[in-house]
């Protein structure tokens, strides 16, 4: 009987027999093991130390646990332990990198592609303890005079850690001789920074009452205040905006001359008989505009009460409007007159 998620389905006739990775001719690691024929094996690697890369056209660094899909490969031994050899691509340049296990000294050595970057720890630290190797163990027990110089290196190194053990605890007694007077500072100090700390959160609150912003903000630093400084700000008219645009007109006949003094005002070395014709100039389109406007706009117009025309009662002749004797002069005045005043068309009074 087949299990639950067991692997790949075998046959009855074959359970028991054969895998069914064999059966279907497929590796148990899948396309990890697609170059197993020549012991190779993709895995995982993460980068143990940063690397310079050598085959970027510019200094690139791989950080510290960027993580590769490696070649893993066996590539030597250590007497009986293993040397694998771990080949990646850069997916940045293309190139490929290899780094190897080294088990004599317990490290990754970089063998192609890159070198290590020198971060200082290769280099033997205070109170740092070197593992001796196998020949530097045989020498010391072949060589009488090797042996006493080791040890009186190491005496001269435990009276000088001895030495400054004893004055950090010197230290630590001096400063911790009266601790109602340390505490007593630590507090005061503690107290400052709170005042400081409260009084932040309240201008920040304000700040955010005021903004109705729904974040929490971050304190002010150094460089937020440099960052403010290099922005500057356009000057604002104020008030003298403000008039400027109630007395800007409407129209754009008015607003072209206003301009246009505005200039003529501007040039104060011209002469002052050229300004005063100006001005006369300019008063003269201005009083045109308006008139024009007056007559235009429909909402300046003052509605004139209607002439009615009056009706003649039927079976009566109308009166000749002049005699032969009159005047042309006064004929033509009453024409235009009876021009100017609006006629009905049909009138229900008449005929």
């Amino acid at each position: 009987m087949q299990g639950f998620n067991m692997g790949r389905y075998v046959p009855p006739e074959h359970e028991g027999t054969i895998s069914g990775n064999k059966l279907a001719g497929k590796h148990a690691l899948g396309n990890r093991a697609r170059k197993a024929g020549q012991g190779i094996l993709t895995v995982r690697f993460e980068m143990p130390f940063p690397i310079w890369c050598s085959t970027c056209p510019k200094p690139t660094i791989i950080g510290q646990g960027v993580r590769f899909n490696a070649e893993k490969k066996k590539v030597g031994n250590y007497y009986t332990t293993p040397i694998f050899s771990f080949r990646m691509k850069h997916n940045v340049c293309g190139g490929w990198v290899e780094i190897r296990t080294d088990p004599k000294n317990t490290a990754y050595v970089v063998t192609e592609g890159a070198k290590k970057r020198d971060t200082g720890e290769d280099k033997q630290q205070d109170g740092e303890i070197l593992l001796r190797t196998d020949e530097e163990k045989d020498r010391l027990r072949n060589d009488a005079f090797a042996a006493l110089e080791v040890k009186i290196d190491d005496r001269r190194q435990a009276q000088a850690d001895k030495t400054r053990i004893e004055e950090l605890q010197s230290i630590r007694e001096k400063d911790w001789e009266d601790p109602y007077a340390a505490s007593k500072k630590l507090r005061r100090a503690f107290r400052a920074e709170r005042n400081v700390r409260e009084r932040n959160a309240k201008l920040t609150e304000i700040l955010k009452d005021r903004m109705s912003l729904g974040m929490d903000l971050l304190e002010e630093t150094e460089a937020d205040r440099k960052r403010a400084s290099f922005i500057e700000f356009g000057e604002v008219g104020g008030e003298v905006a403000i008039m400027n645009a109630k007395a800007r007109p409407l129209f754009a006949g008015e607003t072209d001359s206003l301009v246009q003094t505005g200039k003529a005002r501007k040039k104060s070395k011209e002469a002052k008989s050229l300004q005063e014709a100006e001005s006369r100039r300019e008063k003269l389109r201005r009083e045109l505009g308006n008139n024009t406007r007056a007559a235009v706009d429909p909402f300046l117009s003052v509605d004139k009460p209607r002439a009615s025309v009056k009706s003649t009662p039927i079976g009566i002749k109308r009166k000749r409007r002049f005699l032969d004797n009159e005047e042309p002069q006064r004929a033509d005045a009453n024409r235009v007159a009876d021009e100017t005043i609006p006629v009905a068309l049909v009138d229900y009074n008449s005929d």
